[in-house]
């Protein structure tokens, strides 16, 4: 497959959570319902195995599972993102020829979070992922998880790969995705993305291409919505729709001050919708019937539709 810096991923692209019917088994039906649910609330694209994916808890062969089933599932309809975040470039790379396989868009990956690297490394690491991987790469940055923040000095060095194309920050400091933008705004088709839902509206101010925003999960038309307000700079419906989509992170805080409070809350909403079940991998715990029942409650109370 030909590499390409043409292409432009832009919009919400939802990191999409996987659906299980336990720890190590794939729920199929789940993950219909799912990509139907996001395709019909009109997002961009998908990224499949990343944080809220579960992608590092997941063993290779539930990775390749979801691959497959979730490209066949999508077929042309919409790009898909696979994340190949390893501490191992040669898993980086095994896992990149699932999504080559599989006819995936483009392959997203952080920095190796176990041995934090330095700025000279992690340039030397991701020029090797970007040429020896025959797709476009995205970098992912989020310093929370990898010990490490992906500086814009390097953002800056490796605008030099033709084949990497694009950055999604979950930093969640907009000095810092401003000052990637200044860097990035001489390469054309290199897209800005964030992850932090409630700060949609100021990274596209700010000159961003949209958000990988783990609440398109749950309510798609709504980030969207969100999304589409801010690009034709209507402040009104920004103003309301940020305020709703605040509520609908009301979720997070139902699962506990945990880093897993993203995906556990997601899951919660997912299974109050109807769409899949409530069910994480190892390590992540399950949280009680009065969460759920809390979570349901906050569902119910928002405007979906």
């Amino acid at each position: 497959m030909a590499r390409s810096a043409s292409l432009d991923f832009h919009g919400i692209i939802p990191p999409v959570v996987t659906p299980l019917l336990d720890s190590e088994r794939l729920d199929e039906q789940g993950l219909e319902r799912l990509i139907e649910h996001l395709v019909t609330g009109g997002v961009h694209g998908l990224f499949m195995l990343g944080t809220n994916g579960e992608g590092p808890s997941l063993d290779a062969d539930l990775q390749r599972q979801l691959i497959e089933r979730t490209c066949l599932l999508v077929g042309d309809r919409l790009p898909v993102l696979m994340g190949i975040s390893n501490t191992s470039i040669k898993e980086s790379l095994k896992a990149a020829k699932v999504a080559v396989d599989n006819g995936c868009a483009a392959v997203v990956s952080a920095a190796p979070y176990y041995l934090p690297s330095d700025q000279s490394e992690l340039i030397g690491y991701f020029r090797e992922l970007a040429r020896r991987v025959p797709l476009p790469l995205v970098l992912y940055n989020f310093p929370a998880l990898t010990k490490v923040s992906i500086a814009p000095e390097t953002v800056a060095a490796l605008l030099e790969e033709s084949n990497i194309v694009g950055i999604k920050d979950s930093s969640g400091d907009l000095d810092y995705f401003a000052k990637v933008v200044e860097v990035a705004k001489h390469r054309p088709g290199f897209s800005l993305l964030a992850g932090k839902e409630a700060n949609l509206s100021d990274i596209i101010r700010l000159g961003g291409h949209g958000g990988v925003t783990g609440g398109a999960n749950v309510a798609p038309r709504l980030l969207v919505g969100l999304y589409e307000a801010a690009v034709v700079k209507d402040a009104d419906r920004m103003a309301k729709l940020t305020q709703q989509v605040i509520e609908l992170g009301r979720i997070y805080a139902v699962a506990g001050n945990r880093f897993s409070s993203g995906v556990a809350g997601i899951k919660m909403a997912l299974e109050a919708l109807g769409i899949c079940r409530n069910i994480l991998a190892q390590p992540i715990q399950p949280v009680t019937d009065e969460a759920q029942a809390q979570v349901k409650a906050i569902i119910d109370s928002l405007d979906l539709a």
